[in-house]
This record gives structure tokens, C-alpha cells and sequence, in this order.
């Protein structure tokens, strides 16, 4: 499998996602803002797959992006492995006040971190 078809297969659609195209999913646990099912939705994994996670959210691709930019697999797993641990890292608090006006759907590319390169 590609690397964008798996990524294609985390996104959340409408079906998974209880209805049509541009309905609301309730708020993103990472960010607050509100998300509409579709390509600007992904699943993610609270403790990542390959460490034997199951247990996933749904949050925008851009929260879910910028998770994967700051943070390798173990970090994910041993310290970073619910929401409230990761609201509150200061990178993620500036992050999400970044985000905060931005619209539902916005998408804009994630650099990684420079220690990830």
C-alpha cells in the first residue's frame, strides 16, 4: 500500500462519520474548532498502531498533521498518549491559538520538527 492511500484511508468520510458530506462532527478534541466530515478530518491513534494502540479520535488533518511533525511513535506512546497531555505542551498551545479563526476546513502544510529531519 502507498503511503497516500493509507493516509486517503484514515480520512474521515461521511459514512464512517454517521451521514452526508458536510455534516458536522462536533469539535476537534486537539483544537476546539468545529469539523465537517470529508478530506479536512483524519482518524488518529491515540497510542499508535505499531505499539499495539486501538483506541483512535477523529480530529482535523492539519491537529493531526502537526502531532505527527513534533513527535516520533514512542514519544506518542509513553508520553503523549491522551488529549490532555497533549493540549498541554506550550508548542501545541501556540499552535492552537494559531489556529483558532482559521475556518473548519483549512488545510496548510506541516514542516517536521528540525530534531525529526
Amino acid at each position: 500500500m502507498t503511503a497516500d492511500r493509507g493516509r486517503r484511508a484514515q480520512r474521515a468520510t461521511g459514512a464512517e462519520c454517521e451521514g452526508s458530506n458536510a455534516r458536522p462532527l462536533g469539535p476537534c478534541p486537539l483544537c476546539g474548532r468545529p469539523m465537517i466530515a470529508g478530506a479536512s478530518v483524519d482518524r488518529h491513534h491515540l497510542v499508535p498502531r505499531s505499539r499495539g494502540g486501538r483506541e483512535t479520535v477523529f480530529m482535523h488533518r492539519i491537529c493531526h498533521r502537526k502531532l505527527h511533525s513534533l513527535w516520533n511513535e514512542r514519544e506518542l506512546e509513553r508520553s503523549f498518549c491522551d488529549i490532555e497531555a497533549i493540549r498541554a505542551h506550550p508548542e501545541i498551545r501556540k499552535f492552537v491559538a494559531w489556529l483558532a479563526n482559521k475556518p473548519p476546513t483549512f488545510w496548510a502544510p506541516t514542516r517536521p520538527a528540525r530534531r525529526l529531519r
